[in-house]
């Protein structure tokens, strides 16, 4: 297939694209700045310069492009969220950045779209043991006001393509990832737990369902291949963990202290967002994505296996870069 990718250069747009043109498929990707389509030619991408938050410019660029299929696998993360307003640029791309998205499908003759959702869709809140499937309500209203705008983001997404879809001139399918990480999306984690800044509410029963990003990239492919019209999937691991176990896991493979933790009344002014995330408790299954795409999470079915995958990839760059300081130490001054 050919496939139109925004958000290709992103976390988990480079190991999708990389996985896309492994299964055989043609890339195009769109791309914000010339630095990313620099980054996207060299991943073997056509690239495709747009912002697809303004209409006129996207529909411009794709004018005369044709392409099978479109995934939306945008996000505007430059760092972890600690506030709500670190929220608000991806909440936009959910709502009218979908919208902007289908249009431009329709444009290119697409009859597949693939959205990038999350299960914290099902609701900020402390879930207990229920086991959270495709079948639980999605985006439920009722939420505080800054949360609301959060959801509110993963609704708009969802009815979007769903409406498309009872249309019938896409194919659309969401999928609800769980809290991403791989070794890149560590590095600014593991600065704020080395410099004692990453603190957790107190009681460390909240339970999060996380994916690695090369596993949630195959999941993606499958999706493209053989998800069903009109469905949600769950892409998560298959061990949903404490985040207080999350982190000690962490801090222990990597020679760190434990994160410390707060009351929910002290930490949430310093970060109102992460604070309502990492109290936020849900067992979430993958048994759907299993069964219909076929689709398991092999490079890290838990997060042991990733915490421990993604901080030995940091250690191999750390050891290229030290490697590559040496021999440009160790070079002969340039003739003059």
């Amino acid at each position: 297939m050919k496939v139109l990718v925004a958000g290709a250069s992103g976390a988990l747009g480079t190991p999708l694209t990389q996985a896309l043109i492994a299964g055989g498929h043609e890339v195009l990707g769109l791309a914000r700045s010339p630095e990313s389509m620099d980054h996207l030619t060299s991943l073997g991408v056509h690239p495709i310069l747009a912002n697809v938050m303004d209409r006129d410019d996207l529909l411009r660029a794709v004018s005369g492009v044709q392409a099978d299929a479109v995934i939306h696998a945008l996000t505007a993360l430059k760092k972890t969220p600690l506030r709500h307003q670190d929220m608000s640029a991806t909440d936009a791309l959910h709502d009218v950045g979908t919208t902007n998205l289908l249009a431009a499908a329709r444009k290119v003759g697409a009859h597949r779209f693939v959205a990038e959702s999350m299960t914290m869709g099902y609701g900020y809140g402390d879930w207990g043991a229920q086991i959270m499937t495709e079948d639980c309500p999605f985006a439920p209203a009722g939420s505080s006001s800054q949360l609301e705008r959060h959801v509110a983001g993963f609704r708009s997404l969802e009815r979007q393509i769903w409406e498309a879809t009872r249309e019938g001139w896409i194919e659309g399918v969401s999928l609800r990832y769980g809290a991403f990480y791989a070794p890149g999306s560590l590095v600014p984690i593991l600065a704020l737990l080395r410099r004692r800044s990453l603190p957790l509410p107190n009681g460390g029963r909240a339970v999060t369902s996380w994916i690695y990003l090369e596993d949630a990239a195959t999941a993606t492919v499958a999706a493209l291949e053989r998800g069903r019209a009109g469905e949600a999937y769950n892409i998560v691991d298959d061990e949903p963990v404490r985040n207080k176990g999350f982190f000690a896991f962490l801090c222990q493979q990597a020679h760190l202290p434990e994160p410390f933790t707060l009351p929910a009344w002290m930490m949430r002014p310093l970060a109102p967002y992460a604070t309502d995330f990492f109290a936020t408790s849900m067992h979430v299954s993958n048994a759907k994505a299993a069964r219909d795409l076929g689709w398991r999470p092999v490079v890290a079915p838990t997060y042991r296996q990733g915490i421990a995958q993604a901080l030995e990839a940091l250690k191999e760059q750390n050891n290229v870069k030290s490697s590559d300081k040496g021999t440009q130490r160790s070079l002969p001054p340039a003739s003059r």
